[in-house]
């Protein structure tokens, strides 16, 4: 028994962190069979392109789904009529002929996609209804025609079911992977201003700088997927830009401090900074957890003001050191690291503080949102 409850648990952990990936399953197969249904419905002649087209256009969010719709109509209409206008006006009366049609059609729609990547659908558009009528025997402005209708067909299943059936919004995507950045950035916080005081091995430290990396570049592309679903008015959530602009000043804090840490701080000032170091560590690294759970719990974030007491003690150090005199023997390169690190923690202090308020406003939207809804009611009602 205890075997199968311990399979059991395994099983829904498994469910539980592939949820997203389940539901995406879930979309794509209904996407798939609607669209199926829709062309025997309509009596479409080649089923397999609207399925295709609805297969490929259902994505992860409905941002996703709604870019990646407009682009593929986009480039399938320009496809199509370039094409067709191609096979209508070179007769396909051999074999000649129809090579030079081919490179005709397909040579300007590769040039475009390459300069405009949102036509990347017109090259294959193009071969397909330049070739169709040697394959299905229809002339090329009927080819034209049913290649746009079919795509059509699919390209609608794929965003209803997409905005319908189980729906990812794309800004609640964002929110976990700014969630998942900030979690990164405080897992490397403490390691960091550890090595001001102490050797450690560099390799793993740029490992967790390069996985912030990648975790932004990810952030930025779901943001811009948020932007889509906020344009079509699908989804009233705020603007992401203000949080992507404060995470990536963070990092870029975060390479600041390490470039500073690349070698310890002197001996002689290391005792009366090391302690003020690791609270700053230790204090930011708990605020950037707290900024993460709150943007999944959408709460409020908590403040900030131990972090801000642990910087002024660090800055008070650095004062009393200097009335001591204890800088003025250092080398110049030891200034330089010292001067360094003050201007990156003012810097990381004031972007932790707009990080606060980015999340206030993120996690405050539904409140107004619903406040304003309440406000309008009670109006309409007078």
């Amino acid at each position: 028994m205890s075997t199968i409850a311990t399979t059991g648990r395994s099983f829904r952990d498994w469910l539980t962190r592939r949820r997203v990936e389940l539901r995406l399953t879930f979309r794509v197969t209904t996407s798939a069979v609607l669209a199926l249904a829709a062309s025997h419905l309509l009596n479409l002649p080649v089923a397999l392109w609207t399925v295709l087209t609805a297969v490929i256009l259902t994505q992860l969010s409905v941002g996703r789904s709604l870019k990646a719709t407009t682009d593929y109509l986009t480039g399938t209409l320009g496809g199509a009529i370039y094409a067709g206008a191609v096979g209508a006006l070179i007769p396909q009366t051999g074999e000649i002929s129809l090579l030079v049609g081919l490179a005709i059609a397909v040579a300007p729609a590769v040039l475009l996609a390459a300069i405009k990547p949102r036509f990347s659908a017109a090259p294959f558009t193009a071969v397909m209804v330049f070739l169709a009528p040697t394959l299905l025997h229809t002339g090329p402005v009927v080819s034209a025609f049913e290649r746009v209708v079919e795509v059509a067909v699919g390209g609608i299943v794929g965003l209803v079911v997409s905005v319908v059936v189980l729906p990812a919004r794309a800004h609640d995507l964002a929110m976990a992977a700014a969630a998942q950045m900030l979690d990164l950035m405080a897992t490397f916080v403490p390691e960091l201003f550890a090595k001001f005081t102490e050797h450690r091995n560099e390799a793993p430290l740029q490992h967790v700088q390069s996985s912030i990396g990648e975790a932004f570049s990810r952030l930025d592309t779901v943001a811009l997927e948020a932007r889509h679903e906020r344009m079509t008015r699908l989804a009233a959530e705020p603007d992401q830009a203000p949080l992507l602009r404060t995470l990536l000043r963070l990092r870029h804090d975060l390479v600041m401090i390490g470039r500073a840490a690349v070698t310890p701080l002197p001996v002689p000032v290391q005792a009366r900074l090391e302690p003020w170091l690791a609270r700053i560590g230790t204090t930011a690294a708990a605020f950037l957890r707290a900024c993460a759970a709150a943007l999944l719990a959408r709460a409020h974030p908590p403040s900030i003001d131990e972090v801000t007491t642990a910087l002024d003690g660090y800055a008070g150090a650095i004062n009393a050191l200097r009335r001591e005199g204890l800088t003025r023997g250092l080398p110049d390169d030891a200034v330089e690291q010292v001067f360094a690190l003050g201007f990156a923690l003012d810097q990381m202090h004031m972007n932790l503080k707009d990080l606060s308020r980015c999340v206030v406003e993120l996690t405050s939207s539904g409140d107004a949102a619903i406040a304003d809804v309440s406000w309008n009611s009670n109006r309409s009602r007078r």
